[in-house]
Parts: C-alpha cells; structure tokens; sequence
C-alpha cells in the first residue's frame, strides 16, 4: 500500500509500505477520502511539538472497513465509517472525570501514531463509528471538524436565548456556525475577509462583520444594547483580540479560546472578574462523533460547503500549494484516495 510519509519538516515522500496487521481488538480502515487541517501544516513545517518524525499525518478521515479483529462486534467488512482520532487511557484523573480529550497519556492518530494519510490504516475499534452509506465518503470525512465545534458548545454550556460570537470565518469558524444553527443559537461571525464572510452568512450567521471597515465594539454594543454577548468563541487565534473579546462578553458570559499559541495574551482581570466570566478551552473533541453523525445523515449540516478543493492523494504537493499560497479563497482541501 501507499502511505504519505513526513520524513523531517518540509520533506515528505509517497511510499509502499506492507499492510497494517488487525489487532483483535482493531479494524483496518481503508481509507476514501481524508481532510488536511491546519494542524497537519504543523506537522509539515515542524511546529507541532508532539511529533516524531517520520510520521503520516491525517486525523479527519472516512472509509471502508477491510479487516475487522476478532474481539471486534460492532462493525461489518465493507462498512462505511469515519474515525475518532482522541485515544484515551481511560485511568487518569481527566478520563474518570469524563475529559477524555484532556486524558493524561492522550495519543492522537496522525500526530502520535500514524493517521488517514495512506491508502489503509489500521486503529482501535473503539475508535470507529458507522456512517450510513447514503451519506457519500466525502462528506464523511468532515465529520471531524463538526466535532470541534460540537465540542466547543459543549465546553459553553450555553442556556435559552443565548446567541455567540464567533471571531474568524475559517473551516472551524464554519462549522461554529452551522452547529450553533442545529443547536438554536443565533450568531454573529467577525472576519476581514468578505469572500468568507458571506460563506458564513449563507450558512446561518444571523449579522456579519467585516473589522476592517466596521467598528466590532461599536456594532456589538448597538446590537446587543450595550450588554455584550453571552457566548464568544475566538475561532481566529489571534492573542491581540483577547482583550477585546473580554470587553464584549456579557456579564455572567461564557468565552472558549481554540489553538495553541505560544505568544503570550493579555488578559485584563477586572473585565473578568466584574462580569464573573467562564473562560475556557477547547481541545479535540469529547465523544462527540455520536451526536455529530446524525447531524449529517439528517442532512442538518451543509458538508460541502466547507470544502473548497480536492485533490487526488498522490498529489499531495499540489494540495499544500493551495492552503499555502491562496488562504482566502481556501477552505477545507481533501484529499481523495
């Protein structure tokens, strides 16, 4: 089989590799369609700290199940899946608790272990969800995206007539909102790209803002008669707007912060503690492929309208040229295998 192998970063090369082995407690996956995520440009160019190379990266991944382990019960040969890409121990105190993503021996397919970038993979059968076949393999393989965003609701805990404001209008930023949608909750996406903006809009966002040509605090305050907003996700990763997204939030409000960013933010503590502000984090997902998945199979969430470029899976060069050199016009890049 082929498998997209990141030697060092910047080198990648296309190999023939044997045949994963099916543990008995495992399902050999082979692989339909797979998404490239920011975190995989990461693991390219050497900034993902948790890498060792060489490494196949791939985490957001459809297919077909080609072997299954003998322990295995719950799924079928020739089965339609997706994969979980969060491996937890199970023993530590965040998985007792619950934070399976938060787990302290945590391993992640396609950064720990080898991922969706090959022609078959082999992974944990816990890790395997069905996907029914009239969903089409390519629209399976953004599952997980739609889980980070079901995720960060989750970690919101949001209450009735609460509404969000999503800072970025990228892949993520994309699926914040479709899930708000599913979810009843109004929202208002901040971005300097028009392109993007009106993707977003198409796609439910109640009011748009472009911060290049309006004011944000001004038009929030007008719109929200000077409380703020209950909900914030800053979905763009910028350490500069964190000030203001703690001026925005609304007393008793909830903000959650996505990326891992190195630069320091600056965080005034009266905007915090004089609204009694939640602020938290949102890493992966937490079992959320159960509740995703229907989602799609009832048609809920536009898939296709967060990916803007395909391209076969030996043409990988021609699939990082595209995210590198034309951002604003590109959403999600699959690869088709």
């Amino acid at each position: 089989m082929k498998s997209l192998v990141i030697k060092e970063p910047n080198k990648f090369e296309l190999v023939d590799k044997a045949m994963p082995e099916c543990g008995k407690n495992e399902v050999v996956v082979k692989v339909a369609y797979a998404g490239i995520c920011g975190s995989d440009m990461h693991i390219l160019h050497g900034n993902n700290p948790f890498v060792v190379y060489p490494r196949t990266s791939g985490h957001e991944f459809s297919g077909v199940v080609e072997q299954v382990g003998s322990q295995v019960t719950h799924l079928q040969l020739s089965e339609h899946v997706v994969v979980d890409p969060v491996i937890n121990c199970g023993h530590c105190r965040p998985c007792r608790n619950g934070r399976a993503n938060s787990c302290l021996n945590l391993k992640v397919i396609g950064v720990h272990q080898d991922g969706g970038f090959a022609e078959y993979q082999v992974v944990p059968a816990s890790n395997v969800y069905p996907v029914s076949k009239e969903v089409p393999l390519q629209q399976a393989a953004l599952v997980e995206p739609y889980t980070i965003a079901a995720n960060v609701f989750d970690r919101l805990r949001p209450c009735d007539g609460d509404s969000v404001l999503i800072y970025g209008s990228g892949v993520i930023g994309l699926t914040l909102v479709q899930v708000a949608k599913v979810l009843g909750i109004p929202s208002i996406v901040v971005d300097i790209v028009d392109e993007k903006l009106a993707v977003a809009k198409a796609l439910g966002a109640g009011r748009v803002i472009n911060s290049r040509e309006e004011d944000v605090e001004a038009a929030i305050m007008e719109m929200t008669d000077g409380e703020g907003v209950p909900l914030i996700v800053d979905a763009a990763c910028i350490p500069s707007l964190v000030p203001q997204i703690m001026r925005l939030a609304a007393p008793a409000g909830s903000v959650c912060l996505l990326g891992f960013l190195s630069e320091p933010s600056e965080l005034m503590q009266m905007e915090v503690i004089k609204k009694e502000l939640t602020i938290v984090g949102s890493r992966l997902n937490n079992k959320m492929f159960a509740k995703v998945i229907p989602w799609i199979e009832s048609g809920q969430l536009n898939t296709e309208a967060i990916v803007s470029h395909q391209f076969a899976f030996d043409d990988f060069s021609s699939a990082v040229q595209q995210l590198e050199t034309s951002p604003a016009e590109t959403r999600k890049v699959l690869l088709k295998f």
